[in-house]
């Protein structure tokens, strides 16, 4: 089992009780704090538990997991996720969520998503790793400058918040900018 130990947080393979554990944060939490932060413009339908927990057991990135379940205090807080834009150009998109926001403006994301970005570098063979959020999501854009992300794209204007436009913003690091990053 996988598992990535940072001096705040866990990285480690979903077990049946963090899945579930998950499922209620993204889907029957009342207040839905993480969705207002987290694609607040993408409509997602609502799976069942079962089609839920087959997504995580389905997810591979080359040989790694395509997602970790993030612990804190033993608890389950978010995940860190990948997905592929274009495996035939080793385009592969990072993010993370952090559900429960006791664990907010902590420092427990940043410590996350570079032990994230660590583990995707360290475990594949990828040229980059990038991300996606908008322009409303500054404690995300913050969180990747300090990982040494660089903007790559500014798409104005392209996500529709609560009636407001905001850009679209895309980052990405290199693995020579990580690896001299890592050694800082």
């Amino acid at each position: 089992m996988i598992e990535v130990k940072g001096r705040k947080v866990v990285l480690k393979e979903a077990t049946d009780k963090a899945i579930d554990e998950l499922y209620f944060w993204k889907y029957e939490d009342k207040e839905q704090e993480a969705k207002k932060w987290n694609g607040p413009y993408i409509i997602e339908e609502k799976l069942s538990k079962g089609d839920y927990e087959k997504t995580w057991k389905q997810q591979l990135i080359t040989a790694v997991p395509a997602s970790l379940v993030i612990t804190a205090d033993e608890k389950t807080i978010g995940y860190v996720g990948a997905y592929w834009v274009d495996p035939n150009t080793d385009w592969l998109e990072t993010g993370i969520v952090i559900y429960d926001k006791a664990y907010w403006n902590g420092g427990y994301g940043s410590e996350a998503y570079k032990l994230w970005i660590d583990f995707l570098f360290r475990h594949t063979h990828l040229h980059r790793l990038g991300m996606s959020t908008w322009s409303g999501n500054v404690r995300m854009i913050k969180v990747a400058e300090k990982l040494g992300m660089k903007e790559e794209a500014r798409i104005r204007e392209a996500r529709k918040v609560s009636d407001q436009y905001y850009d679209a913003v895309k980052m990405g690091v290199l693995r020579k900018e990580w690896e001299a990053f890592r050694t800082q």
